[in-house]
């Protein structure tokens, strides 16, 4: 902080120019590109819903591409213009931008804006998360279902304009931030894999000891959830609604009593994600689209969770638009158990596995948090300037 500082004291003393970013900068709308037009290879082209779904804040490289011919008229960005979706179905990905990076030229689609300006690209896209411009974003967006901001509303937005050199030392501190969130991305990833590989050795070893072998009718008891009214749920825990309600895929919300008073594994059985498989310490709520298991037989009940885990549930799932498993085909798969001694030392090494990639309080997801929470802190400091009187 001590060089941005020594940056402005020399080069604006006087506060910061704030524009309005129709004065720095044009705003074209894309050309009609569709996902059926692209081709193996040729000109790189960006698709507006790959912006929030596929790409970052900087890119250099295009996912798709069109053929040459059909590129013939399309709107293109140069090296530096922000590329922007403009339409979304969530609030957070309206105006998700990605400066482009390489000197090609690229063709970018309908429902996207091309953003030409004078400023550091990185500084534009740094700019485009901050806070100060989601505040200016919130009045603009339009529609219901699919959300929408349009470029003449964004080129009212105001952004502070320090000089480059102060633009470049911003980019300078929060690239470091982010190349180090990507190196605890890619650690975090590696364990994943690691822990994964654990997993499947550790059952195979299971394998090759003295063993039962039980179907999940003889080792578990099987229950549905009960069904809950959607306004009893409350998204957050608070005052009176303490209670985790599980569904088919984790953590649905908070309500103010349990209907399970010991820890248990549950498995989604409608949708897209049924046969997912979590552990529920004790005290929740379940609800019907959740089975609830606990053993019969003599089990450490995180043995029996990494067992389901394990077992790939999903593939029993029926077919259909709304997939979903029947608590009487999974009584039929068959496991693997072995002794009481043996689980208590798988379990000893799966958690701790478990709490470093998957734990919110410690771990690798910790460090992630926590510097990602670092990094939006000093990403709006830096980008907040006194504004220079006269503006």
């Amino acid at each position: 902080m001590s060089r941005i500082d020594e940056l402005i004291e020399r080069l604006c003393p006087d506060g910061v120019e704030h524009k309005a970013l129709g004065e720095v900068g044009t705003f074209t709308r894309g050309s009609g590109i569709q996902k059926k037009d692209f081709v193996d290879e040729g000109i790189g082209c960006i698709h507006y819903g790959q912006i929030y779904t596929s790409y970052g804040l900087f890119a250099d490289k295009t996912l798709s591409f069109i053929s040459p011919d059909f590129a013939k008229g399309k709107r293109m960005a140069k090296s530096g213009d922000l590329v922007i979706a403009t339409t979304s179905e969530n609030e957070e990905d309206v105006c998700k931008a990605v400066a482009w990076l390489s000197d090609e030229e690229i063709a970018v689609s309908n429902d996207a804006y091309i953003y030409s300006h004078s400023l550091n690209p990185k500084y534009m896209a740094y700019f485009f998360q901050s806070d100060l411009f989601q505040t200016q974003k919130a009045p603009y967006i339009t529609g219901t279902k699919v959300l929408r901001v349009s470029g003449d509303s964004m080129a009212k937005f105001r952004i502070p304009v320090p000089p480059m050199e102060i633009q470049e030392e911003i980019v300078r501190i929060l690239d470091s931030f982010s190349e180090l969130e990507a190196e605890l991305d890619a650690e975090l990833e590696a364990r994943q894999k690691q822990y994964e590989c654990c997993i499947n050795q550790l059952f195979e070893y299971c394998d090759s000891l003295p063993v039962s072998r039980l179907t999940l009718n003889d080792a578990f008891e099987m229950k549905a959830g009960q069904s809950i009214k959607s306004d009893l749920i409350h998204p957050v825990c608070s005052t009176g609604h303490t209670v985790p309600c599980y569904g088919g895929n984790g953590i649905r919300g908070y309500v103010s009593a349990a209907n399970q008073h010991e820890g248990a594994v549950l498995i989604g059985r409608q949708g897209a994600l049924c046969g997912n498989v979590c552990y529920a310490p004790a005290g929740f709520y379940a609800t019907e689209h959740a089975v609830v298991v606990r053993p019969k037989i003599e089990m450490n009940i995180r043995f029996a969770y990494y067992l389901l885990c394990q077992a790939n549930l999903a593939q029993y799932k029926t077919a259909g638009a709304q997939p979903g498993l029947s608590v009487n085909r999974l009584k039929r798969v068959e496991v693997v158990v072995p002794d009481i001694n043996e689980q208590h030392r798988i379990v000893d090494i799966l958690d701790k596995f478990d709490a470093l990639v998957n734990d919110l309080s410690s771990g690798i997801p910790a460090e992630i948090e926590a510097r990602r929470k670092q990094y939006e802190y000093y990403r709006d400091k830096l980008l907040t300037f006194k504004e220079k009187p006269g503006d």
